[in-house]
């Protein structure tokens, strides 16, 4: 049995290589097909992506970008653990940035007083936020995705209304952008001077602390277990004493405060308040990240560096000729080779798996009904 044991951990480890690889291998090929297809030669594109992309001022960028959409990625993927597909991560996050950066300029307490409020304040508002479709979903039986959509809706109008000026806004210089008082410089979160290479966030160790947290909670903890198993079968779940209803509730309130600190990275570490330029959409990326990191917390890392990657050189690409629509296929090529190899993958592993059990037991008897023979 523990020759078994030992020859199928090998046959998982070299299937759990074989996806990424082959994914990545598919992606590729797809990827130089629709070059092609646009008139251009794959070759120097695939080249000038890989000598920009990793030249310093692009890795440092590359991990800015990461560290936002990491966090997006790991507020999905608590949703994902619990069955759950917690679409509002686009409104709790810009919700959140909004009234985290309103307290923030309103604040005259020192930077190490003033930081953490504002973080609390971000978490407080994407977990409250966050809660609604919570409650809505195990007090009425309200799907999750409807919820969460319409209460990304509600947060674009709530924004919208109070970011006018004469309300909680203020009109800028220049007359089209519209923000919030901004931030006082003894608020702003610390950064790294690299260089020529640019200025690295440091709202990266907070992702990182993020990250291990996602890891410990739900991989070491009775907590953890008990959100896992509701996840794979809230019946089983509750026969073996869960609240089922407290756990679905309570992921989507965490998975709401971890959203909240999506925007934190751009308003402490750049842009220092909200306006109507704030970056939108970081939740609906999480969701594709969470996807591509199998909701494994490097996995999550691996993609959202991935997809920081991807945004720096096809943009750069974009101004070497080739169409801007690149960047959209070779994500969407990207997520959906991922899915598919790692389902096809699975899929054989289930059976080369079962196949030889199979065969052990088979041997295990004819080697047991052998000895009876003989005695």
């Amino acid at each position: 049995m523990k020759k078994l044991t030992s020859r199928i951990d090998k046959e998982r480890l070299v299937l759990g290589l074989a996806a990424p690889l082959l994914a990545l291998v598919a992606a590729i090929v797809v990827t130089a097909l629709v070059i092609l297809a646009t008139g251009k030669n794959p070759g120097p594109a695939f080249h000038d992506m890989t000598t920009y992309g990793f030249a310093s001022d692009s890795q440092v960028y590359v991990l800015n970008k990461a560290t936002t959409y990491y966090l997006s990625g790991i507020a999905v993927a608590i949703g994902f653990r619990m069955n759950l597909f917690n679409i509002g991560v686009d409104g709790q996050y810009r919700l959140a940035a909004f009234f985290a950066a309103v307290l923030g300029g309103a604040l005259t307490a020192p930077g190490w007083i003033a930081v953490p409020l504002i973080i609390i304040c971000a978490m407080a508002t994407g977990a409250l936020w966050a809660g609604i479709a919570g409650v809505l979903k195990v007090t009425r039986g309200v799907s999750e995705v409807i919820s969460t959509i319409m209460l990304n809706a509600i947060a674009t109008a709530i924004i919208g209304y109070l970011l006018q000026p004469g309300k909680l806004g203020e009109l800028q210089q220049g007359g089209t952008l519209v923000s919030t008082k901004p931030l006082p410089s003894s608020s702003y979160f610390f950064n790294i001077d690299t260089g020529p290479a640019g200025v690295l966030y440091g709202f990266i160790f907070i992702a990182v602390l993020v990250g291990l947290a996602y890891w410990f909670v739900l991989g070491r903890t009775r907590f953890g277990f008990d959100l896992r198993t509701v996840g794979q079968s809230d019946t089983a779940a509750s026969a073996s004493g869960v609240g089922v209803k407290k756990m679905v509730a309570t992921s989507m309130i965490i998975s709401g405060a971890v959203a909240g600190l999506v925007g934190m990275p751009t308003l402490l570490n750049e842009s220092h308040q909200y306006d109507n330029s704030f970056p939108v959409g970081i939740g609906f990326t999480g969701i594709a990240i969470a996807l591509l990191g199998r909701n494994n917390p490097v996995g999550i890392a691996l993609g959202a560096l991935l997809w920081g990657y991807l945004e720096r050189t096809t943009n750069h690409l974009e101004m070497q000729g080739y169409d801007k629509e690149i960047l959209g296929v070779i994500q969407g090529v990207i997520v959906l080779c991922v899915v598919i190899a790692y389902e096809v993958v699975n899929r054989y592993g289930l059976k080369r798996q079962q196949q030889r059990v199979g065969a052990e037991l088979a041997a295990q008897a004819a080697a047991a009904t052998k000895n009876q023979e003989v005695a």
